[in-house]
């Protein structure tokens, strides 16, 4: 049997797949479907804390809020989505972000381009929701809340209800903005009710395409390059000064992390006691981690670790 294709039919796949957008990492927002939660799967947003503090439920996403406290979690979604952001207002709310900062690396060909912003919302009281689009003034260093270091590239709103839908924008990215590029979404007064948000592409092109699903594998690694979990099991024996042990993270991180050590425990053989882990170098990458204990005459330790590089 042979299959016939018109010449325009083709000529017409041809264009959609020459698209920048068609193939590759389509998609420059990371956990644009809200899967991966490393820390927790809900917290509370303290009222004008940092943007480090604001990493606290869904990974590459930070929240913030302005007045109140308000609480972030990753719910359930229908559909083809699995999960979105759900953040829930409080009395004397007075504003709400939710970012995200993209490193230079996979934004970098983006500049002097057309890109459109697409993202799902419905919020039960509110019915606007701000959009702005930032690029950093010295690559991948946006600077705090309180004090940024970035050139804002554009702004709007898009008009919403309590119904979810899919609202998208154009935005001209300028030549200068190589450096990294930020994406905020923001909200006033949200004194109650709940403001949900999932889906959110940035994509090369002049129009929105279908949201590009990764599998979970490929959005966990890409997560971990900014944020991993770890732990180490450790046996103490002999009598050396010292003794260690080294964990390997699963991914290299975007620039030296920061370890912290958490749930740590021992069980103390002679002169293993008040065990206290310590750092005594790793790859400026973060692809090796040394962890060094005092030694004595046996005895187990155990540690969880966290690896942050965070833009």
């Amino acid at each position: 049997m042979t299959l016939a294709i018109s010449g325009t039919t083709g000529i017409t796949l041809a264009g959609q797949f020459d698209s920048a957008s068609s193939f590759g990492f389509k998609n420059r927002i990371i956990n644009g479907q809200m899967q991966i939660a490393q820390r927790a799967t809900s917290a509370t947003i303290t009222a004008g804390s940092t943007i480090a503090a604001g990493y606290s439920t869904v990974d590459r996403f930070y929240v913030y809020c302005t007045g109140a406290n308000v609480t972030a979690a990753q719910v359930a979604g229908s559909g083809a989505t699995k999960n979105r952001l759900q953040i829930t207002g409080a009395a004397s709310v007075t504003a709400v972000g939710i970012g995200q900062r993209i490193e230079q690396l996979n934004s970098y060909d983006m500049a002097g381009s057309t890109a459109t912003l697409s993202v799902d919302i419905s919020n039960s009281l509110l019915t606007t929701v701000t959009w702005t689009a930032f690029y950093a003034n010295t690559a991948d260093t946006f600077g705090t809340l309180a004090s940024p270091t970035r050139t804002q590239i554009a702004t709007g709103t898009f008009t919403v209800s309590s119904t979810l839908t899919n609202y998208s924008t154009q935005i001209s990215i300028p030549a200068a903005a190589t450096t990294g590029i930020e994406v905020v979404f923001t909200v006033g007064a949200q004194t109650s009710g709940t403001w949900v948000i999932g889906n959110v592409q940035l994509e090369e092109s002049s129009i929105v395409t279908s949201f590009d699903y990764r599998s979970y594998g490929t959005e966990l690694a890409l997560c971990q390059r900014y944020y991993e979990i770890g732990g180490l099991w450790f046996q103490s024996g002999g009598t050396p000064s010292s003794q260690g042990t080294s964990a390997y993270f699963v991914v290299s991180k975007r620039s030296t992390p920061i370890i912290t050590f958490t749930n740590t425990a021992y069980t103390a053989g002679s002169g293993l006691t008040n065990y206290t882990p310590s750092i005594s170098g790793y790859n400026t990458l973060g692809s090796l981690a040394y962890y060094f204990v005092p030694s004595g005459n046996g005895g187990y330790v155990t540690s969880n670790w966290t690896a942050s590089a965070e833009l």
